[in-house]
């Protein structure tokens, strides 16, 4: 028995979750976000399955994600949203750098001169996020020396909401307006080039955002915080029983006794612990599925194994399969559930567990 959890991926939810998606936004362009492994669900597969489906661009965080698709035989535009690194790799690979700053754009200008070529980008203006891309009070001027920058030609202009999940709807909308002013005021003097700003929440809650393209992420892999449309989750965690005990009433459970058994008990052993992306805080405050049943999480999460009270379910043997994210019968556990069980976000609880575990694509 391996240690950790199996990720199922399932591609034919993935399949599912798009063209639901592509139906909302018409003919606009579709920016499938794929950093961080793909919100960990698989970097790779996830783009050849979206690939062969018509998506024409994706979007990573970093260069070496960018790299990792063209080698996997990914052709479409890949935008590089924060990396800053003056590279050759941008010109060998094909990539589309994401501009943050004049001093960015003017090191790309200087590497696209010294290679003899032209650099396609798309320039980030910050609207409220305080965290990267062009801002201040003199914005076209920025854009203006962008724009005269030899060797660069610009592709698109992006922005990005701050909060996440469009909670506070009022400054959402300020962003908006803020963005509508920068593209009405250049947008005249840039041909073929396209603005883009909705994340996942501001493509199902917010339609003044969608321009001319979306950029989906959380959504696409079917977890919905936003709404109650109903997608299809991409990602399943389940992990088998290492072993079963039974316990005396009163019996300390795991490190620092923070429960004792409060009948005779039989207790579950799963081979999945902290070191694998299942949260310490998570300890006797959620529950898995075994065999369509609720059962918790008792005693501290360790490092390699997590402990279930299984007193309740009848006929449970060693190598049956627990349920940590996905649904068993009738009941389903999802990655909000588990994400507000422990003061997080989905986007957590679907990284940490899907890059530290073995996948299986289905």
């Amino acid at each position: 028995m391996e240690r950790g959890a199996t990720v199922e991926i399932s591609l034919g939810n993935l399949a599912f979750n798009l063209r639901k998606l592509k139906k909302k936004i018409g003919s606009r362009g579709f920016i499938a976000v794929v950093k961080a492994d793909a919100y960990g669900h698989g970097a790779t597969e996830v783009a050849r399955k979206l690939d062969s489906l018509g998506v024409q661009h994706f979007g990573v965080a970093f260069l070496n994600e960018a790299i990792q698709l063209r080698e996997a035989g990914i052709k479409k535009e890949i935008l590089v949203f924060f990396d800053q690194d003056i590279s050759p790799e941008i010109i060998n690979y094909r990539l589309t750098p994401v501009i943050n700053s004049l001093s960015y754009a003017r090191a790309l200008s200087r590497l696209a001169k010294r290679h003899s070529t032209r650099i396609g980008c798309h320039v980030n203006i910050d609207t409220g996020m305080g965290r990267m891309g062009l801002n201040g009070s003199n914005l076209d001027s920025q854009l203006d020396r962008i724009l005269s920058l030899e060797g660069l030609y610009v592709k698109g202009i992006m922005s990005h909401f701050s909060d996440a999940d469009l909670e506070d709807r009022g400054f959402a909308l300020e962003q908006v307006e803020r963005f509508k002013r920068i593209r009405n005021s250049i947008g005249k003097k840039l041909k073929d080039c396209f603005f883009h700003m909705a994340n996942s929440a501001a493509l199902l809650c917010l339609k003044d955002a969608y321009f001319d393209a979306v950029r989906p992420g959380l959504i696409l892999y079917g977890v919905n915080p936003y709404s109650k449309e109903e997608f299809r989750p991409v990602m399943t965690v389940k992990s088998p029983v290492l072993s079963i005990r039974r316990l005396k009433k009163g019996t300390p459970v795991s490190y620092g006794r923070t429960f004792i058994t409060i009948r005779d008990s039989r207790v579950g052993v799963i081979p999945l612990g902290y070191a694998d992306g299942f949260f310490r805080r998570s300890s006797n405050r959620v529950e898995f599925l075994v065999k369509g049943i609720r059962v918790p999480v008792i005693g501290r999460v360790c490092m390699d194994l997590t402990l279930i009270d299984l007193t309740n379910v009848r006929g449970v043997k060693e190598g049956d399969w627990v349920t940590i994210v996905g649904r068993q019968d009738k009941e389903e556990i999802t990655a909000i559930e588990l994400a507000e069980k422990t003061q997080t976000i989905a986007y957590e609880v679907l990284t940490s567990l899907g890059r530290l575990n073995r996948r299986v694509f289905i």
